[in-house]
């Protein structure tokens, strides 16, 4: 059933693990790529040094940090057809967008506003 924990548990784990997997590629140039490049240089040392426990974190520990922005079980419309992460501490109001397909494999990465 769209939008048991249990599916929402499984996507979660799919597209984080993609994001690890893309970033860095062509595929991913407006993705976690372009989110990581972004915050790494506009977020200060101090903030890193808070959830890192380092001023200059890596790409995959930013990846990493990113929290789920929402309930997406309570987004009945969207079926868990999108999955939003962000930064903790509301430090950027941007998010890496996971978007899944009707099959509900992940069909595409992107950063938004």
């Amino acid at each position: 059933m769209p939008g048991s924990s249990q599916d929402l548990s499984r996507r979660e784990t799919e597209a984080r693990t993609h994001l690890e997997s893309v970033y860095g590629t062509p595929e991913d140039e407006f993705g976690a790529t372009l989110f990581v490049a972004h915050h790494l240089g506009e977020i200060d040392a101090a903030y890193w040094m808070k959830h890192t426990g380092t001023s200059e974190p890596s790409a995959r520990q930013v990846l990493r940090l990113l929290e789920l922005r929402g309930d997406p079980e309570e987004e009945e419309d969207l079926q868990l057809r999108a999955l939003d992460f962000t930064l903790p501490d509301d430090v950027t109001n941007y998010v890496v967008c996971v978007e899944f397909d009707d099959l509900g494999k992940i069909a595409g990465v992107s950063m938004e506003s």
